[in-house]
């Protein structure tokens, strides 16, 4: 019997939920949104006994309150169990709902009396259940298109076993990117920057990645960058967890964060899942 996959989504309410549950639809999952939780044997049964391939992937967007009993429920039968946790810092929350005029569920539900009351307290709901995740996505500073590159990334994997790798250049102006498993900081290598007839440019630009790739310090600096990957891509490997992401950050994200992302890329591809992504690069050019 091929193996059941199901996909319990979850996280802060504004977080994009619902843009994940779209995602995973166009992938191919039997997408399902407040599910009642005293239907779940008639659910699982459909889900074990389905022979048309229809439940063959299903993903539930799942709430804090009935989190416990779906993960109970798919725990104990022969499903391969993945949680998908979304999260945002409050201030970008606050902002979404405010621009989007959208009522939280809390205050709907008169659980809260205002936004940042309703906030926290989801803050509070959710701080034991994230422990569960598979992967945990912080949506703060990502695009749409950011978001939707990540999910199919990880979901599309076939296999238990597999690991992806994800690298990720960023800025520390904007913050650090927070659903990384481990950050480096490259700022102490040698700038483009100060480069006049690179500064436009960024790492994808092949004189840029030179510059940055063939200096002495960089050299030294990957290989004991690519001892410590390799020992923890194991260690991953042997706990059975399905990705890593690795974030590399300079000042602006936009010269020596990149250089090295795409350097790493091409290094572990053959190798591993790979994919990376530039959240701050930005390609200026001048006529």
């Amino acid at each position: 019997m091929e193996n059941k996959k199901v996909i319990l989504v979850t996280g802060m309410s504004g977080a994009g939920k619902t843009s994940a549950m779209a995602v995973l639809e166009d992938l191919g999952y039997h997408c399902i949104d407040r599910f009642p939780s005293f239907l779940l044997k008639d659910l699982i049964k459909m889900i074990m006994e389905g022979k048309d391939g229809d439940y063959q992937n299903v993903a539930l967007s799942v709430s804090a309150k009935d989190f416990d009993v779906f993960y109970r429920a798919f725990k104990n039968v022969d499903v391969e169990l993945l949680v998908l946790f979304l999260e945002a810092n409050k201030e970008q929350l606050l902002l979404r709902y405010k621009y989007n005029r959208r009522n939280h569920p809390l205050i709907v539900a008169n659980l809260a009396n205002g936004l940042e009351e309703a906030i926290d307290a989801e803050i509070e709901e959710f701080s034991n259940i994230k422990s569960s995740a598979s992967i945990i996505i912080d949506t703060t500073f990502l695009t749409q298109a950011n978001l939707t590159s990540r999910i199919k990334r990880f979901f599309a994997i076939e296999g238990k076993e597999a690991l992806s790798v994800s690298f990720i250049s960023f800025g520390y102006r904007k913050g650090l990117p927070m659903d990384a498993d481990l950050v480096f900081d490259v700022r102490f290598l040698k700038n483009p920057y100060w480069d006049e007839e690179l500064r436009s440019k960024s790492g994808n630009d092949e004189r840029v990645f030179d510059y940055v790739i063939n200096d002495e310090k960089t050299q030294e600096f990957l290989g004991k960058l690519t001892d410590y990957l390799e020992y923890t891509m194991k260690t991953y490997k042997d706990e059975s967890k399905h990705l890593l992401t690795v974030a590399i950050g300079c000042t602006g994200g936009q010269h020596r964060s990149v250089s090295i992302v795409n350097w790493l890329y091409k290094n572990y591809r053959k190798e591993y899942n790979v994919y990376k992504d530039h959240r701050d690069a930005v390609e200026v050019y001048h006529d």
